[in-house]
């Protein structure tokens, strides 16, 4: 089951499409949906957790704890909507685009996907592009 939970003003606009979409995603890796937590913060909240948590005094777009039972996925996704949108503006794309990006990168992280590497952020990149697109095939922007 996928949640949605918010810690600042943002809310989604579709949850159900949002949901559909990830579960698809899930489904596209050959993997079983469990439990997935998405919570939507602001800066000051993801920065507390970096700190408290992994150690970094760090900004960042996302942070996601993986609790994955072999190939079922559970977690909490926290994704700062401030960074969501600094990035947006930066990368110039939209900011539904990027918010797209920072939802399937945390679920790419559960299955199995790493970006470390030169190598591995390509292929992390690859497989956001693609999965953006199943987005799109169903629903719009």
């Amino acid at each position: 089951m996928i949640s949605f939970n918010y810690e600042t003003d943002f809310e989604l606009s579709d949850e159900t499409q949002f949901s559909s979409w990830i579960s698809s995603v899930i489904v596209s890796e050959n993997k079983i949906e469990g439990e997935i937590n998405f919570v939507f913060c602001d800066d000051d909240y993801l920065l507390n957790l970096n700190e408290q948590f992994l150690n970094h005094d760090t900004l960042t777009d996302i942070i996601s704890f993986n609790y994955s039972l072999g190939n079922e996925l559970h977690g909490d996704i926290f994704i700062s909507v401030d960074r969501v949108k600094e990035n947006a503006f930066d990368f110039n794309v939209s900011f539904n685009e990027e918010l797209l990006r920072v939802l399937v990168h945390g679920i790419l992280h559960y299955c199995g996907y790493s970006d470390k590497t030169k190598d591995e952020k390509s292929l992390m990149r690859a497989k956001e592009d693609e999965k953006i697109k199943m987005f799109h095939v169903k629903h719009p922007l």
